[in-house]
């Protein structure tokens, strides 16, 4: 299973905030629990890393009102050596 890290970004004024963080509270403690949410820095967007099977299953996380503009990203952590370098588009 892989892991993703989930951004889901909101409208950065106070109500917004506070209906990201209702949504979340209100969908279950799983949400509230593993998300962070980056307001008080100025970012208006919540985190949160999870495992799944791909990049569908691991949106279906996500609140249904904040899925369409969820960014799902697969995450991988390198050993750190050439051979395991990543591959980079150039």
């Amino acid at each position: 299973m892989d892991r993703f890290l989930i951004e889901l970004p909101h409208d950065p004024d106070e109500a917004s905030c506070l209906a990201a963080f209702k949504l979340f509270s209100e969908t279950g403690s799983h949400y509230l629990t593993h998300a962070d949410f980056g307001c008080e820095d100025g970012v208006h967007n919540a985190w949160i890393i999870v495992e799944a099977e791909n990049h569908d299953e691991a949106r279906l996380v996500v609140p249904p009102l904040y899925r369409q503009h969820a960014r799902v990203t697969r995450l991988k952590r390198y050993a750190m050596t050439e051979a395991d370098a990543p591959h980079v588009d150039r």
